[in-house]
């Protein structure tokens, strides 16, 4: 139990740490990028005065030390600044679109998990020197191999100029039913989770012929049990843990990784938004969306990790022998 403790606080503070580091770079990444940023927000043409009024305002003459320590105590408070373009506060602004990129999200995790777990164990239980097999590789590896932005400009031409029944374009979150919604974000979904899935198809296949030689399965086997009863009770039991591993780590990708298609599909998310404020040079939201983003994949891939211990404990163990 102690040493149960012990590794999960190890854990803990290491997230922390990463945390603080993502921080720190994305705030001297903006700083560092080409140009000042009095004269990106008044322009060239600004007076000196003018320019020292809006340093002070923002505490821009401090020294980059103090800066940070000032915006990294507002996060803390739950203060993530106020935004350049639209002078509104980031975190209101970043709450009123993560309900899109959630359910962006939700839909493509949703396609991952009902065609990425089954392709893989059909691809992991016939993979013998049969055509399945390779059907299931060849599929696996051009999902991830093909970048989203040119499979989403490609989807995005072809089905603009079919008619198939889904949305292209003209989404607006004012006023749209919640099945409007879903029918405007089934196309981008589809588009998010090619790779997802086929992620998700070739590690399951992995686990799966992992499993296939162990000497339970041909015992089980023997005993004249059902290929059903032994893929349910024996082979997706077994190798859950690599499945569930790669599934959080996924969700996570799907809810900060989705900057692309929302692009794409100018849907107004979290990703247009991060976007948008590169676009515009609004450091405000450019370093709020990068930590939040980071602070979700830290949080996820942390909780997955004490989850997997709790499952299997010769995860600790592995992570000792790493480290």
């Amino acid at each position: 139990m102690l040493q149960t403790l012990r590794w999960s606080a190890g854990r803990v503070a290491s997230s922390l740490l990463t945390l603080l580091g993502v921080s720190i770079l994305i705030f001297a990444a903006m700083r560092l990028m080409p140009g000042s940023i009095e004269d990106i927000l008044l322009g060239p043409l600004a007076s000196p005065e003018q320019k020292a009024q809006l340093a002070a305002e923002y505490g821009l003459d401090q020294p980059i030390m103090v800066q940070y320590l000032a915006w990294i105590g507002k996060v803390l408070q739950g203060d993530l600044g106020i935004s350049v373009a639209s002078k509104a506060p980031v975190l209101t602004e970043i709450a009123q679109r993560i309900p899109l990129t959630a359910l962006l999200s939700g839909l493509a995790l949703l396609f991952t998990l009902l065609i990425g777990i089954p392709l893989g164990i059909w691809a992991g239980v016939r993979s013998s020197g049969t055509k399945a097999g390779a059907f299931g590789r060849l599929i696996s590896g051009l999902g991830i191999s093909l970048p989203e932005f040119v499979l989403g400009t490609v989807v995005l031409f072809v089905v603009s100029r079919l008619t198939v029944g889904l949305q292209v374009g003209g989404f607006s979150d004012i006023g749209m039913s919640f099945g409007s919604t879903l029918s405007a974000l089934l196309l981008p979904a589809m588009v998010l989770s090619v790779f997802t899935i086929a992620a998700t198809a070739r590690t399951t296949r992995d686990a799966v012929l992992n499993v296939l030689v162990e000497p339970h399965i041909g015992a089980a086997v023997a005993r004249g049990e059902s290929p059903r009863h032994i893929i349910r009770h024996h082979i997706l039991r077994n190798a859950g843990v690599p499945i569930l591993t790669l599934l959080a780590t996924i969700t996570a990708y799907l809810l900060g990784g989705s900057v692309i298609v929302e692009w794409i599909f100018n849907l107004p998310g979290l990703g247009s938004y991060m976007v948008q404020g590169l676009g515009r040079r609004d450091f405000a939201v450019v370093q709020a969306t990068v930590l939040f983003n980071a602070a979700l994949f830290i949080t996820v891939s942390l909780v997955l990790d004490l989850v997997t211990s709790t499952i299997d404990p010769r995860v600790k163990f592995r992570g000792k022998a790493s480290a």
